[in-house]
């Protein structure tokens, strides 16, 4: 069960059996000089990269605590929201570690939530060529999903992390008292990214949730630190057998073909983690008409959706427009969409069977009809 406990909260992620980074569950972000200090922090320079949102709430705490291990600590705040992970961010960030003669053994942190690690793992990947960096992730989703297995990228345009490159942290320190101060918005959009571990790997974990979702709800840490670590070890299993996405690893996409649709069509104004929601719904519809999944299933997950506070439908598109949208998506191969499917409960494939009519009636289980809210 992906449920246990890690060992004295430290999770490690290998890469042909040898150790490339530790996953480190802490309740404070009191040992992160002790973990940063064991890298081989003095001497070098670090960047701090965070969002407005998260940065009056932890920035002078993390810079004050790491400054005794570098030689000198900057930041870089940019605007939160998904709309200011782009190029031009990137520039800025480029610009501030030029000016302040980062070379290539100093140092980048992202503080917060999935889009300053994409964007901060990004920059890191590029800034001459590559230099290291560690994850803080302060959010839910990027607790359980972002910060995990090296992946980074930004938008381009309208197209959801078109540009991008995979770039491994050399540490992944997750603060899960952190969790208190989330909006809760954004805790349910994190609980998108939860449900959709156990769906794609591991029925006894997606039960366990079901059964503690009261206090997961009410995020008793004792919980949601086990909650936590049943994610990790999930991802974990699955980038460690396919770490650049050329198979297995395209299963932690369930729900994102006509999620990231969505989420582009309404110009982000929607949280990933409940587009990634919607799209497991219509996803599993799908399921439910291939006969591989019971209807009964579908319906406990709509109202699990339900119960964590995530949307059940979305308004002001057309499924034309949905299905149009996913052939720009970049899991497009050879101009065939690879969708993730459940061949049962637990258990993700890669499907690249599916046809636009069924991805539209799909997507009527999810799609607001005229005149409903």
């Amino acid at each position: 069960m992906a449920v246990l406990e890690m060992e004295e909260g430290r999770m490690q992620v290998c890469r042909d059996g040898a150790p490339i980074y530790d996953i480190v569950l802490e309740d404070s972000f009191d040992r992160l000089p002790e973990e940063m200090e064991r890298l081989g922090s003095q001497g070098r320079k670090l960047c701090i990269v965070t969002d407005s949102n998260v940065a009056p709430l932890y920035l002078e705490a993390v810079e004050k605590l790491l400054s005794g291990c570098f030689s000198q600590v900057t930041s870089y705040v940019f605007p939160a929201g998904e709309e200011h992970k782009n190029l031009d961010t990137v520039k800025r960030v480029y610009e501030h570690l030029i000016q302040n003669r980062f070379d290539r053994k100093d140092w980048l942190a992202a503080l917060g939530g999935g889009v300053t690690g994409d964007l901060c793992g990004f920059t890191a990947a590029t800034y001459l060529r590559g230099v290291d960096f560690i994850q803080i992730p302060t959010t839910l989703l990027s607790q359980v999903d972002s910060s995990i297995g090296g992946k980074t990228g930004v938008d381009f345009d309208c197209y959801k992390n078109m540009v991008g490159a995979f770039h491994m942290p050399k540490l992944v320190y997750a603060n899960v008292s952190a969790l208190k101060t989330l909006p809760p918005e954004q805790f349910s959009a994190g609980m998108g990214e939860v449900i959709k571990h156990g769906l794609i790997r591991d029925r006894e974990y997606y039960e366990w949730i079901l059964e503690n979702k009261e206090a997961v709800r009410n995020r008793e840490l004792s919980v949601c630190r086990r909650l936590i670590c049943g994610s990790n070890r999930i991802k974990r299993q699955v980038v460690e057998a396919d770490p650049t996405e050329q198979n297995e690893r395209a299963v932690l996409n369930f729900g994102h073909t006509l999620g990231h649709a969505v989420e582009k069509l309404k110009d982000f104004s929607m949280l990933h983690g409940h587009c990634v929601a919607l799209g497991a719904l219509a996803a599993l519809d799908i399921c439910v008409k291939r006969g591989m999944v019971p209807e009964a299933e579908a319906d406990r997950y709509r109202e699990t959706m339900e119960y964590f506070d995530m949307p059940v439908s979305v308004g002001g598109l057309t499924k034309e427009a949905v299905v149009a949208a996913t052939k720009n998506d970049k899991k497009m191969e050879a101009g065939v969409i690879k969708f993730i499917l459940l061949d049962r409960l637990g258990h993700a494939y890669v499907d690249r069977t599916v046809t636009d009519e069924e991805m539209k009636d799909a997507l009527d289980a999810v799609m607001e009809r005229p005149g409903e809210k």
